[in-house]
This record gives structure tokens, sequence and C-alpha cells, in this order.
């Protein structure tokens, strides 16, 4: 197998493990609502880090033996695996407009990245390398307080899953740096990268973590999965001097893939937004069917006028101390609690009737 098509296989296989985490995830944020960022006691969430973890490795060793190129836009098919992945192994179908919005988002950033042409490796010196992890810190600190002060889910999703996705491009391009500039020396020069990286990683879990609940798959998946490469490239462009191929033209194809990406991005979200207001509807409408019975019983529950002297609730009937005639029956209170239209039909002999 040559070196071509074995960096095609492991990308493939990574987006496929990435997919696959995703799904874990999310079924653990449905599984366990109270528990919104880590919960470590749930060992699918544990699979989920350690699938995630694989599609990492396998990502790295596939940009070991191919162009990044090809490698970053085959990263870009997890969103279209993770689909049918999860229509075929829980039973959470996709519905077309989902699948239009996945494949627009996986398109224009394949055609984004596909567009991006690396320069030689570079680093970042010690002042830059500050500077960004600052920012980052910063930009992801800031839509995580946005999104605590958002009431729809869905968008609180989104603000989330883009903090996770821009934790984790960047985290990538530290990763580049370190290994751009690995020695012998590496472990001591390095720990303050190493440690930013290891950070950023957390951070970017915990926060796909929480994106997954209440939003569904789709959207979160797709929001981290296109702002992580596109973070990443955009510090390539403005520190690593890469720059888009084709000139001009290809600064305009760039720009139109762009385009395409965010669109397929906010064709989940509404697509979603749709999703959770039918479902509040058909609850709203469920509750308004199962409140009506209480208010019945409500309307029937004996008023002043028909409790007894002694103000029980137990109804009485108030005809029952006029004088009876017919069959010789007296209509007494009823002992326990009934509409005032029940009766306890007593026989006895009328004294002193006729």
């Amino acid at each position: 197998m040559s070196a071509l098509a074995l960096s095609v296989l492991l990308s493939l296989v990574s987006a496929v493990a990435y997919a696959a985490g995703a799904i874990l995830q999310e079924r653990v944020a449905a599984d366990t609502p109270d528990r919104l960022y880590a919960p470590l006691h749930h060992g699918v969430w544990w699979a989920a880090v350690a699938l995630n973890g694989l599609g990492a490795v396998l990502h790295v060793v596939a940009l070991a033996y191919g162009p990044l190129s090809l490698v970053q836009p085959l990263g870009a098919l997890t969103i279209v695996f993770a689909l049918p992945m999860a229509a075929l192994f829980v039973g959470r179908g996709a519905g077309h407009t989902a699948w239009r919005g996945a494949i627009m988002a996986s398109v224009g950033l394949a055609g984004l990245l596909a567009l991006t042409d690396g320069a030689d490796s570079q680093s970042l010196d010690g002042g830059e390398r500050l500077v960004l992890a600052a920012a980052t810190f910063g930009a992801v600190g800031l839509l995580f307080l946005v999104a605590q002060s958002v009431g729809r889910p869905v968008v609180r999703s989104m603000l989330l899953a883009g903090a996770a996705g821009a934790a984790f491009g960047i985290g990538s391009v530290f990763t580049k740096t370190v290994a751009v500039d690995w020695t012998s020396e590496a472990p001591t020069v390095q720990a303050p990268s190493l440690v930013v990286i290891a950070v950023l990683a957390g951070c970017g879990l915990l926060l796909s973590q929480a994106a997954y609940r209440g939003a569904g798959l789709a959207a979160p998946l797709a929001a981290v999965t296109v702002v992580n490469p596109v973070v990443a490239a955009a510090v390539g462009l403005t520190l690593f001097g890469e720059q888009f191929r084709y000139g001009v033209l290809g600064t305009v194809l760039a720009l139109g893939s762009g385009v395409v990406a965010a669109g397929g991005l906010i064709l989940l979200t509404t697509e979603r937004l749709a999703v959770q207001t039918r479902e509040a509807r058909r609850h709203g409408e469920a509750r308004q069917h199962a409140g009506r019975p209480g208010e019945g019983a409500s309307a029937a529950r004996p008023t002043s006028w028909d409790r007894p002297p002694d103000g029980s609730d137990a109804p009485s009937d108030p005809y029952a101390e006029r004088p009876q005639v017919g069959e010789g029956v007296d209509v007494g209170s009823v002992p326990r609690p009934r509409t005032h239209l029940e009766v306890e039909m007593r026989s006895r002999a009328v004294t002193g009737g006729s």
C-alpha cells in the first residue's frame, strides 16, 4: 500500500472514530441531564473519550503519510459518517434538512481546506504563543459566558460547540509548533506549550459534551467539525504564512466555500430549532389535554351551597330536608366525597305519612 493510500485510509478511520465518539457523547448527554460537562461516573462517556483520542492519533499519523491538503478535508467526513451511524446503531435517523445541512457544511469545509496551500513548517516564538493562548482562552471564555445567558437550548449548544471547536483548533496549532520545535531538550523547553495543549484539549472535550445537551447530534457536531479546522487555517494564514491556492481565484473560491459551510451550519441550527418548537407545541397540547379532567373535577367539587352543615367536603342533596313523596324513601347525605348529583337511597317506612 502506498503512503498516499495509507493516509486516506487512516483519515477515513479517524473520521469514523470521531463520529462514533460524538454519537456516544450525545447519548450520554441525553441520559445524564444533571451532568452537563463531565459525567465521570458514566462508562459510555469514557468510551467516547477513548474514541476521540483514537481519532486524534489516527489523524496525526495520517498527516505523517499524506499532505495536509488531503488529510484535513477528509476530516470533514465526520459529520457525514455520524448521521447514518446514529440511525443504524442508536435509531436516531436524520431528516432531509439535517442531511442537506450536513452535506453543505462538509462540502464547504472540504473546499476551504483543499484551497489552503501550506507553507514550509514554521513555529511561533514565546511572545506569539503567549498572545495566542491568552486570546484563545479569552474568546472561549466569552463564548461560554454568552452561552450561559442564552435561553434557547440549540443556540446555547451552538455557542458551546463553537467554543469547543476553537479550543481544538488552537490546540492543533500549538501541537504543530511543538512538533516543529521538538528537540532533545523539548520536554523542558516546550513544557508551557504542552500544558496549553492539555488544557485546550480538556476544555474542548468538556464544552463539546455540554453542546450535545438539548441540541441533538448533527448541529453541535457540524459546528465543532467546521470551526476546528477553520480556526486552525485562519491562524496558519495569518501567522504561518500559508495562503490560498490559485491566487485571487482561489481566494474567491475559498470565501465561497466558507459561505457554503456557514449556510450548512445555519440550516442545521434552524432545523433543530424547528424540531424543538414542534416538540414544545406537542407537549403543551398534551398538558392541556391532561389538565382537562382535572379542571372538570375541580369544577365538580362541592361548593359552599351544597356542603353539609358540619363543614366537611361530603356533599349533601339540597333537597334532602324537604318532605319526601312517593314510595317512602329518604335521601340522606353521602358519607364520602361525591358530586352533588350522587345520592344514597335508603328504604325505610315513613312515619306518620300516607
